[in-house]
Parts: structure tokens; sequence; C-alpha cells
């Protein structure tokens, strides 16, 4: 498929350095915090239900690679066998600590495993589940083009797109190919941590109807 010039992403190769220098310095210097969250909600997870502390997923990565992330559970153990395969609203499966991890992202702090391995970077598109991305493919044109950089922890469309709908989200994610630098990186970082300082990252009402659903294994998906 030839593709849009406007869909080509701008210069990577500030990313590595970018990347790892932040992980680096923000464990440098707030070591006092990340001991605590380190320790703190793994203990949290376990003392709720003495389930497992991780969710393994299988989600689509630069160039369609398939990457397998750990997040912090955040729901009921075999949630995908006790509803429906996407989150809704008030969905009784979330545990109490998962409604806290999903209103501040913080479940999704494992991830960071996938940056120093180079898989994801801070800032960048979402990655979504593998299914999900070849479903998206077949109905949004170019959707692919989207992955063209490395997945991020966060981004243009995780930060501005409350509406979850797919030629949405891929709107942002272009625009972010278009405009991608250290600048616009910090800025998106920043936003995020102040979205978990004050806990409105699970603003939405759950995967539209028509969305498409896994078959099964991403009950504990994204809630942003």
């Amino acid at each position: 498929m030839t593709q849009d010039n406007s869909r080509k992403p701008r210069s990577v190769r500030y990313k590595f350095f970018f990347d790892l220098t932040l992980l680096i310095l923000a464990h440098l210097l707030l070591v006092p915090v990340w001991i605590l969250v380190w320790t703190s909600i793994p203990l949290l997870i376990w003392l709720e239900d003495r389930g497992p502390v991780f969710y393994r997923q299988r989600r689509a990565g630069k160039n369609g690679q398939v990457i397998s992330i750990l997040k912090f559970r955040t729901m009921v153990e075999d949630a995908d066998s006790k509803g429906p395969a996407w989150t809704i609203e008030g969905d009784p499966r979330v545990t109490r600590i998962g409604r806290i991890l999903r209103r501040t992202a913080l479940d999704e702090l494992p991830e960071m495993l996938n940056i120093l391995k180079r898989e994801m970077s801070f800032v960048g598109p979402r990655a979504l589940d593998v299914e999900e991305q070849r479903y998206l493919e077949q109905v949004v044109p170019g959707f692919e083009t989207r992955l063209q950089v490395l997945p991020g922890l966060t981004g243009l469309a995780q930060v501005y797109d409350s509406t979850d709908e797919a030629h949405e989200k891929f709107r942002y994610d272009c625009e972010y190919l278009r405009s991608m630098s250290p600048w616009l990186d910090m800025k998106l970082i920043t936003l995020s941590i102040c979205n978990t300082l004050i806990a409105r990252w699970d603003h939405r009402h759950g995967k539209p109807a028509e969305r498409f659903e896994p078959e099964v294994g991403d009950s504990d998906d994204d809630k942003k």
C-alpha cells in the first residue's frame, strides 16, 4: 500500500536517548517514591484477593511486530469468562485497587520494561491488542501506518481523545507522526503525570458497543 506522505513520521533519532535519560533520571531523583510504588501496588493487589499481581497481554508493536506486555492486574481472575471482553462502565469485575490503578494509570507502570527492551517508547501511538489492531487495519484505511514508530506508554491520542473511536484515534496518531519532537513528548508526559496525580485517566464509558471484541484474554485491557 502506498503511504500518504502526511502519515510519514518525523525523525525518531532522539527517541532512544530521550527515553533512556528520562527513565534513569526519574528513578534516580525519585527513589523513595519508586520504592513505595513498586512495593505497595503488588502487595495491595495480592492482599485484595490473593490472586496474581500481573496481567500479560500480546500487543501490536512497531510495524505490527507482536510484543508481550505486563500490567498490574486490575480485574478479578478469569475476568474474560465472567463478562464481555471489554470493560464496561461500572464493571463489577474491576477490583477495588484496580479502580484506583485505572484512574491513575499506575497499572501501566510495568510497561517500562518494554521501554528498556526498546519495544515501546514513553510517547507514541497506543499498543493495541493484536487482534484489535488487525481488525482495525481492515476497517480504517491506512490504520497500520500509525505503527511506523514505537508505541507509547502515553501519547497524543491517549491524552486528548476521549471517545476511543477508531477513526479519531487514528487522526490523533497521524498528527503525532507529523509533529513528534522532544518538546511535544515532554508536554504529553507532563499532561499524563497531571492526569495521574488527579486520577482522571479512566474517564470513558467503556468500549462502544459496535467495537470489535477479541475472542478472549483482553478483559483487563484499556481504559484510556
